[in-house]
């Protein structure tokens, strides 16, 4: 009997201890919220469609286009791809050729631009042009569990780093830095020469300064 009743003992401290273990903890979960919410991009497409003129492109399709060539300097990813439908209609292509004139006009380097052809259900079909765009990832948060009750492990909840996260994207420019740092530009070597040179010689390495005049202040917008 008392072997039996030790066994009994002995289950019941097991089973306790597992059931607090077990209590308000996630065995999936990350440990922490960095690995658990992470900036992320994901990949897009901005394009347009430009209907085949045979008196070439309208006065909007080269608005369009200089602004496709303005969002392409600003957020593009890749190179910018023309497509003009497949067939023998010299139109399409010429309205392909003069969307690539517009964008390196606009100032987007000919080595950028991409010329090919798609199957199309008309020689007529619209010429497509555009490039392949980043936007960050923006988790939703509504979707992330909320129980704040009791406790009983250190663990965090499955919803902490999700709104830090979620705001850091949003507020992002460009998407691209996520990925990594931007090239840093050369230096200006020519002026820091000027400067050492100004410094040796035991001048001025500054830039010289105008003089403020009385006129100038009187004259300051209020």
């Amino acid at each position: 009997m008392r072997a039996t009743a030790s066994a009994i003992f002995i289950l019941a401290l097991g089973l306790g201890a597992t059931g607090c273990s077990s209590t308000g903890s996630d065995p999936l979960a990350p440990m922490t919220p960095l690995s658990r919410y992470a900036l992320q991009v994901e990949p897009g497409l901005d394009r347009i469609a430009l209907a085949v003129h045979d008196q070439g492109l309208s006065a909007n399709q080269r608005d369009a286009v200089g602004q496709l060539a303005a969002r392409y300097g600003a957020s593009g990813h890749g190179a910018i791809k023309i497509e003009a439908p497949a067939g023998e209609d010299p139109a399409a292509v010429q309205q392909a050729y003069a969307v690539r004139a517009v964008l390196q006009a606009a100032g987007v380097p000919g080595d950028r631009i991409q010329m090919a052809a798609y199957i199309a259900p008309d020689s007529r079909a619209p010429v497509l042009a555009g490039f392949e765009t980043l936007r960050a990832s923006i988790p939703n948060c509504a979707y992330a569990a909320h129980n704040l009750g009791p406790r009983f492990s250190n663990q965090s909840t499955s919803s902490l780093g999700c709104a830090i996260t979620a705001n850091m994207a949003a507020q992002i420019a460009d998407p691209r830095d996520i990925l990594g740092a931007r090239p840093m530009t050369p230096a200006d070597s020519g002026r820091a020469a000027v400067v050492f040179d100004n410094y040796r010689k035991g001048q001025a390495s500054s830039t010289p300064q105008e003089p403020l005049v009385s006129g100038e202040i009187s004259r300051a917008v209020e």
